[in-house]
């Protein structure tokens, strides 16, 4: 394993080249079709891949939610992701994916891993409908490995959204919406993160327009910028930040700072990093592209927070 996962450490040279390393995994033959699927998910997010640890039972847990293992000292969800997909085999998941972000810890249960393959997030599309309803939403992205096989890019926030339910509404509480006006553009192309950045802007009061991917927020923004001119504004007038994520198919959070930053017309509309990356080297990256500051995902709060400051917000409705 230790092999498989030695390139790890050359990863962070990626950002700003809209390339992507993607560890690719097995759930095993599906029993029903025949078919072995390949799922991938970005090599940023893998702490370690090991062979499956003895697992300790957790009680009323979601049925894919095989338990806990304690990894040097600290207790470690393990989901297994056939159960989760509803992929049946015939195998045992020997492998365990250990995945962070949002300085969260847990683990995938998978049945073989296969290789880290470097990618173009250009290459990266948008999977077709019949695979996201099949899927669930599971997949946000898709991309040919090989003649006739395809990988499938699975969002990690919607797993833990849904192997983990509460009662999220606390995560809300007390935003406090503005009697300033305001317009945010977000991009992000996982569903859960874009309902989360939905409901915070909808408690501040702050009207939003959103893409599900670097590409198609370039092409909006850039459509925004040419209206501005036409009509002898400045988009700053607006426009006032645009939110995004990191990973996206076509074109990542990296490299549309960058166009952002390099094109005039954005001149005075800061960028803000949205992302579940936890990695401080992301947010150097982040940074080297111009991206004016970083906020984690999943917190409502600290998002409020930084957007109030960057949005510079002072006039906001008590509760």
């Amino acid at each position: 394993m230790s092999e498989l996962l030695k390139r790890i450490d050359a990863r962070t040279k990626l950002a700003g080249t809209n390339k992507l390393e993607v560890l690719l995994f097995s759930l095993g033959k599906d029993q029903r079709t025949g078919r072995e699927e390949i799922f991938g998910i970005n090599v940023f997010k893998v702490r370690e891949v090991m062979r499956t640890p003895e697992i300790t039972a957790a009680p009323e847990m979601p049925s894919s939610v095989e338990g806990m293992v304690s990894l040097r000292g600290t207790l470690v969800p393990v989901i297994d992701l056939a159960k989760y997909t509803g992929i049946v085999t015939d195998g045992r998941p020997d492998i365990m994916i250990v995945t962070e972000y949002n300085r969260h810890t847990q683990g995938f249960l998978v049945q073989s891993v296969d290789t880290i393959l470097r990618l173009d997030w250009s290459a990266m599309r948008m999977p077709p409908d019949m695979i996201t309803n099949r899927m669930g939403g599971l997949v946000t992205a898709v991309t040919e490995v090989k003649p006739n096989t395809l990988a499938m890019m699975i969002d990690v926030e919607k797993i833990l959204a849904e192997t983990s339910p509460m009662d999220d509404a606390y995560l809300f509480a007390n935003l406090a919406p503005t009697k300033e006006h305001r317009m945010v553009y977000f991009a992000d192309d996982s569903i859960v993160a874009r309902k989360q950045i939905e409901r915070t802007l909808d408690a501040m009061n702050i009207k939003y327009a959103q893409a599900i991917n670097g590409m198609n927020a370039w092409e909006d923004l850039q459509q925004m910028a040419a209206q501005a001119e036409m009509n002898g504004r400045k988009l700053v007038d607006t426009l006032q930040l645009v939110l995004t994520d990191v990973e996206m198919p076509e074109m990542d959070g990296y490299m549309l700072t960058k166009h952002i930053k390099s094109d005039a017309r954005f001149a005075g509309i800061p960028v803000l990093m949205h992302s579940s990356l936890s990695g401080d080297s992301n947010q150097r990256h982040g940074e080297a592209m111009g991206v004016d500051a970083y906020v984690p995902k999943f917190d409502p709060q600290k998002l409020s927070m930084k957007l109030c400051e960057m949005l510079k917000i002072e006039d906001v409705q008590r509760h």
